[in-house]
């Protein structure tokens, strides 16, 4: 793909996007420090159980499931900023309490499977409004370039948190100082979010409210290819994304027997990868259709391949190519759908990006779970594999059956109008 001009990191030039990001690479690190926490200390309520952990993940996913779209339609309604500051706000308050149960000892299994829900319903709202955002800070011409470098921040927390994470699991002897780092951590966005310079912000007029919005932004969705497409893509991907994610702590402890160093250590090998793909992400200038299929299919094949690796360093190796895979498909399809979007509809399109993206988790995650608990870790990441492969070509058939109809549609109105 071509390159464009002003480099790597270009959209960093920008005030606003450059408070943005940092603010965003300091929560991510947090998030991450307590996401390994919030896996080592479901695995330790629970004496291991994999089950517990998919369910975990399945209840943070399952309001993105229920409620995505409607946050997507208030992210339309409503200024963004806003929106972000109460929703940071709101997670930094649960992470506060969550860390405060732990650390007095307090922590029961029910108390995270309560975390997680509640912050699924508040990333309702704040995960469409800050996908959404992004375009409101930099333009259309560098949209493409901060897309990828919030991956980037994102991947580069994702190295860092679950690495310092584990040695300060080690260090000080339980889980629940990480929740309150994540805290602190939300000082840094609201920060951000308050010194922007608002008149440098090309916010859309709001929509104002009205019957059928919902349905107006899925009719717009399936009367568009190049939005169907990578939406498709990403909700057969996506449903295993995060069982992918859940199996690294399996893999680490269940097969290899690594404690929480080198569990974070594993953790930090796929985000070494993404991170790689995300930096390459950010010298296109536009992604392409043989991208998002190709990271796909590959994707798919190194999941297989980290299920079949016979020791701890080769499993190590496969989980880079496969997170350069994963990220690859995911920039590709957040920068088409944003770029394809009117600034009306943007909103809505992302609460729909937002839902099969997060949405499949709760399918996937407990699903994996089960099976990882039935034959073993590597058979559920193996199945994985294979059901990525399949949903990568059930994507693309799907868009040309949706296509041929809609197109047919298209010809049979326009005849009747002829007739008339």
């Amino acid at each position: 793909m071509p390159e464009a001009r002003g480099g790597m990191f270009r959209s960093l030039r920008n005030h606003n996007y450059r408070l943005f990001a940092i603010g965003g690479v300091i929560s991510n690190v947090g998030g991450w420090m307590q996401r390994t926490a919030q896996d080592l200390l479901v695995l330790d309520l629970t004496n291991g159980s994999a089950v517990a952990l998919g369910v975990t993940t399945a209840l943070q996913f399952l309001p993105l499931l229920l409620f995505g779209l409607w946050g997507g339609m208030l992210a339309d309604r409503y200024p963004k900023r806003r929106l972000l500051m109460v929703a940071q706000s709101l997670m930094g308050v649960l992470a506060l309490t969550m860390g405060l149960l732990v650390v007095t000892g307090n922590a029961q299994f029910w108390h995270v499977y309560v975390m997680a829900f509640v912050l699924g319903l508040i990333s309702c709202v704040e995960v469409p409004t800050r996908q959404s955002f992004v375009v409101e800070m930099v333009g259309r011409k560098d949209l493409a370039n901060a897309v990828a470098l919030n991956a980037s921040s994102f991947n580069l927390a994702r190295v860092v948190g679950p690495a310092v994470a584990g040695v300060l699991i080690s260090m000080l002897g339980g889980t629940g100082p990480m929740f309150l780092i994540n805290a602190l951590s939300f000082v840094a966005v609201l920060s951000g979010l308050a010194l922007m310079r608002t008149s440098e912000l090309t916010a859309p007029d709001p929509v104002p409210r009205a019957k059928g919005q919902l349905r107006e932004g899925l009719r717009y969705v399936l009367d568009r290819p190049d939005l169907l497409l990578p939406i498709l893509l990403v909700a057969f991907v996506s449903l295993f994304t995060q069982s992918f994610s859940m199996s690294i702590a399996l893999m680490a402890r269940g097969v290899f027997g690594a404690g929480a160093s080198s569990f974070g250590l594993a953790s930090s090998m796929f985000a070494v990868g993404a991170l790689g793909g995300a930096l390459m992400a950010a010298r296109r200038v536009r992604p392409s259709r043989k991208l998002l299929i190709g990271g796909a299919v590959s994707f798919g094949l190194f999941q297989i391949a980290t299920g079949l690796a016979p020791w701890y360093p080769l499993y190590l190796l496969f989980l880079i190519p496969a997170g350069v895979a994963l990220i690859s498909v995911n920039t590709a399809a957040n920068t088409s759908v944003q770029l394809a979007s009117s600034p009306e509809m943007r909103g809505r399109v992302m609460g729909i990006y937002v839902l099969v993206f997060t949405g499949g988790a709760p399918i996937g995650a407990p699903l994996l779970g089960w099976i990882s608990e039935m034959g073993g870790p590597r058979v559920g990441v193996m199945i994985g594999g294979v059901l990525t492969l399949a949903g990568t070509g059930a994507a693309i058939m799907l868009t040309r059956v949706i296509g041929r109809r809609s197109r047919a549609a298209v010809r049979g109105v326009a005849a009747a109008a002829a007739g008339a």
